[in-house]
């Protein structure tokens, strides 16, 4: 007697099930994602100013001015300067308190004007701003280790915000728009 041989159906997979599979997949990977936002630089900026009231005078003597061009070069009061050199330039300018006429007059009056051309790369407009605020923030520390304290922390956390070496040394930093032809 022979045998017939059976001849068998293909295997199949079932799909039915592979559509809503793929849909908690999406959900899981959607849920479990984070997307990173960028919160650009912290910056409080003033109140708009009144259209009624003419803008403060500025004698040139109490404003350093910093220019920044598209390859990074550096000019302040006109004189070529590297990025290492503004924390200290920034620091003499302000804390002069009128001994040398050519820097400001006391820091409440000093002004740090920093402005680009249109092209300047936006890492070269951070790091020149984070050397403008760290010379604020080493000015700072000196003076709370002058009053007793390790550091303007250790000040900060015992007086507040806003605090005597606040108003004795603002951090008056104009941020300057590029001229329309740069």
């Amino acid at each position: 007697m022979l045998k017939k041989k059976k001849t068998r159906e293909g295997a199949e997979v079932p799909s039915s099930s592979l559509a809503d599979i793929a849909f908690l997949l999406l959900v899981f990977f959607l849920v479990v994602t984070t997307i990173d936002i960028d919160t650009g630089i912290g910056l409080v900026l003033p109140p708009p100013p009144d259209p009624e009231q003419p803008p403060p005078e500025v004698r040139e003597r109490n404003m350093l001015k910093i220019l920044m061009n598209e390859r990074g070069q550096i000019l302040i009061n006109d004189e070529q300067a590297a990025v290492r050199d503004v924390q200290d330039r920034v620091i003499n300018f302000v804390m002069n308190r009128g001994a040398d006429p050519n820097l400001s007059e006391t820091p409440q009056q000093a002004v740090v004007s920093i402005k680009t051309d249109r092209q300047t790369r936006y890492d070269f407009y951070i790091e020149m701003l984070d050397e403008v605020r760290g010379a604020y923030r080493v000015m700072y520390d000196a003076e709370a280790r002058a009053r007793g304290y390790r550091d303007y922390n250790q000040f900060r956390d015992r007086h507040g915000e806003p605090n005597e070496i606040r108003r004795e040394i603002p951090m008056n930093i104009s941020l300057a728009e590029p001229d329309p032809g740069s």
